[in-house]
């Protein structure tokens, strides 16, 4: 008999919307054993596994749902530690939607299953517990990793696991890149990223905060001098983009960057317990469409300001951001100005903002990406009235370390050339993540962390034994 397949996804748990919204507590709250045991039971255990196929880390999928179906959860996280040193992290951040879930064969005629749920539950059960650590024989080869985000975060774990040994950079002074800085609380608690960075140190890596390579050192040092015998940038996209609008400078324009970093590892929103200070404002604009403005409004939200509009000139149908952002940011109160788009900024003698210019657009016709062209209408400008605006158009690579090395090659952004393995045109020395594609997913970021672990140990291995 056929196995009765329930047509949705077994609902995630959430707080109230109209409680969430002053809280930095985590809105998901993640499925419960009996939840994550009906929902495993939707997987069908393919023959041909589609869901690998959209996985950037390539984790058994079928594998570990398999065991949970049998509640045999730490063998469920050893399956998926083969391959992802940050289950906990991807279940709350991955946009599934578009990747594991988007090939699952039940979502051909039913929703997909949860797969990034599931992810999650078995990471959280793992959280507490000592994890068993695999590691083959000391090569005696020392690697260097600049950055301590996803995509370092990743090289670092197979680098380790193969034998390697593992210091890490980091040039603020908490590891964990954008996955500290960049994401607020309410999505992704910071007690999950430090407990998982727990575990890699547990397995030898080395992490050196508050070092900024291209200043304490060079890679031409840390490959001659300082003994590494081969580097993987993983710097990362933080330099923020903004639109060059009049007005720009006035007090109260934020980048995307600034706010969420202030909020998020400065834990702005417990001042004066904490040391930062952040001016919110009663009306709050964030200009772009994307996941960071979504984090941005709902921060913004959080730390007490009355209305939050997000300014975007596209229609809602464009909206970058992953839907669930887009439909939790609604339920909190985000109002949606679709359509609209900012020309200047509009401020006080005293140098503060008052208010936003903006004027209403139609869409014409595509394109190059193959979206509508937003068009301005005539005489259709208005004034939104704000005291702070947050520019969350996107972000490119920090130039300092590029700067400090004139042979390692660069594209016309700024972003570091790789090719497909990871390898820059400089000797020893690979690239993976947004520094090299822009900003993009965390798990595409530790995709590329990943191919640049092999990568790398192919070329050490291939000197041979190691020479002390």
């Amino acid at each position: 008999m056929a196995k009765q397949i329930i047509p949705k996804k077994h609902p995630m748990p959430h707080q109230d919307p109209k409680v969430r919204a002053k809280n930095f507590d985590e809105v998901a709250l993640g499925y419960t054993e009996e939840l994550a045991l009906a929902e495993a039971e939707r997987c069908l255990k393919c023959k041909n596994p589609m869901c690998m196929k959209g996985c950037p880390v390539s984790v058994d999928i079928p594998e570990f749902i398999a065991h949970v179906k049998e509640r045999k959860y730490e063998e469920a996280a050893k399956v998926i530690k083969r391959t992802n040193a940050l289950p906990a992290v991807c279940g709350r951040v991955c946009p599934q939607e578009n990747q594991c879930e988007k090939f699952c064969i039940v979502g051909k005629k039913n929703e997909p299953v949860a797969i990034g749920r599931l992810e999650r539950f078995v990471g959280d059960y793992m959280v507490n517990k000592e994890a068993e650590i695999e590691k083959a024989e000391a090569t005696g080869y020392k690697v260097a990793i600049v950055g301590s985000g996803p995509a370092g975060l990743a090289c670092a774990a197979d680098l380790a696991r193969l034998g390697h040994s593992v210091t890490m950079f980091e040039a603020l002074h908490t590891p964990g890149g954008v996955l500290m800085y960049g994401i607020p609380e309410f999505r992704l608690p910071k007690a999950i990223v430090q407990k998982e960075i727990q575990n890699l140190k547990k397995m030898g890596v080395e992490i050196e905060t508050n070092a900024i390579v291209g200043q304490i050192a060079s890679l031409d040092e840390l490959l001659q001098e300082e003994g590494f015998d081969a580097v993987f940038l993983g710097t990362g996209a933080g330099t923020p983009y903004f639109m060059n609008l009049p007005g720009e400078n006035y007090n109260g324009v934020y980048s995307a960057n600034e706010f969420l970093t202030r909020s998020n590892l400065m834990k702005a929103y417990c001042f004066p317990q904490c040391d930062t200070p952040i001016k919110v404002g009663k009306k709050v604009a964030v200009l772009g469409g994307g996941n960071v403005a979504m984090d941005a409004a709902r921060t913004a939200l959080r730390l007490g300001a009355e209305d939050v509009y997000i300014v975007y000139r596209r229609s809602r149908a464009e909206l970058p951001a992953r839907l669930e952002e887009v439909e939790h940011a609604e339920e909190e109160g985000v109002q949606f100005l679709f359509l609209t788009n900012p020309t200047k900024y509009v401020g006080s003698e005293e140098g503060w903002l008052t208010g936003l210019q903006c004027i209403k657009m139609e869409l014409g016709e595509p394109d190059a990406s193959g979206r509508r062209k937003p068009v301005p209408i005539d005489g259709s400008e208005f004034v939104l009235p704000v005291d702070v605006a947050i520019v969350a158009i996107g972000q490119g690579p920090n130039p300092l370390l590029t700067k400090t090395t004139p042979d390692l090659e660069t594209n016309k952004r700024g972003n570091i050339t790789a090719d497909e393995t990871g390898k820059t045109s400089k000797e020893g020395v690979y690239a993976g993540g947004d520094v090299v594609t822009g900003a993009a997913t965390v798990i595409k970021a530790m995709g590329a962390g990943r191919v640049a672990a092999t990568s790398i140990h192919e070329y050490l291995m291939g000197k041979g034994p190691k020479k002390n």
